[in-house]
Formats: structure tokens, sequence, C-alpha cells
């Protein structure tokens, strides 16, 4: 086995989604297909194909759901609006609340250019000490001596 499949192999278990997820924990509200109630919840992660949320209420795994995100763009308040669908659903028993996969099934340009804005500044690490570059050689000692 050479350095390539060594650093490739490990690459495909660092994330295997297409899409990978960013931690986000803003607010959002809601409508439902099927009421004009605006509800509140919270979007835990998303990636560009849909969100993971919570909310105290209960829904059917299939309703579509009509969002706007609420989140801090420099110095003010912006929002994000989505159509999505309940992919799937589970109850925390612990914090009583509804764990909701949901997938978009409509997006705006706009708000879709907005969404990956928001990704791409929630999912960079931020670090504060330069990187160095690094050589291939060097990669393949520190993965060897981890392996043997």
């Amino acid at each position: 086995m050479d350095l390539k499949d060594i650093i490739s192999r490990l690459k495909y278990f660092e994330n295997r989604r297409k899409y990978p997820r960013a931690l986000l924990d803003l607010p959002f509200e809601y409508r439902t297909e099927y009421s004009r109630r605006i509800r509140g919840g919270i979007v835990i992660d998303a990636c560009e194909l849909g969100f993971l949320i919570h909310s105290t209420e209960n829904m059917l795994v299939g309703t579509r759901l009509k969002i706007a995100v609420l989140y801090r763009e420099e110095y003010s308040l912006a929002k994000l609006e989505v159509f999505a669908k309940i992919v799937w659903k589970t109850f925390d028993k612990k914090e009583k609340r509804y764990l909701y996969g949901l997938k978009f099934n409509g997006i705006l340009a706009e708000d879709d250019y907005k969404l990956k804005g928001l990704l791409r500044s929630r999912s960079e690490p931020s670090s504060p000490i330069p990187m160095r570059q690094v050589r291939e050689e060097e990669v393949g000692e520190v993965l060897l001596s981890k392996i043997i």
C-alpha cells in the first residue's frame, strides 16, 4: 500500500457526505401546509439540501413547511426563506422535543446564495495561527507512524 492509498482511505472516512453539514443553532419560524399559524423552532445544523431542526410541535413525516431562518449578518438581522418537507422525525424524551430532518423542495436563487454563504461562514475553521505548507513526504511520515 503506497502513500496515495493511505491518504485516500483516510479522506474517505473523514466526511462521506456529498454536502457537509454545518452547525448553525439559529431560530426560525415556520408555517405548515395545513395551518396559517406561525410556530418557532431551532435549526441545529444544515447543508445545501436540508436542515436538522427541533421543535416542540408534533408534525407528520411528509408535511411541507415554509421556513424563515433568522441570522445575524454584520450589524443587522437577515432572513432566508425556504420550502421544505419533513423526511424523518424522532422524539427526544430527555429534552421533550421533536427532531426533524427536512429536505428542501423550493428555494429562491437569492436565498440559495444566502444559505451557501451562511454554510461557508459556519463551516470554515477560524484559525488565528497561519498554517504552513506541508510537504507530501511529511504527511506520509506522520501517517505511517500512526499506522505502524
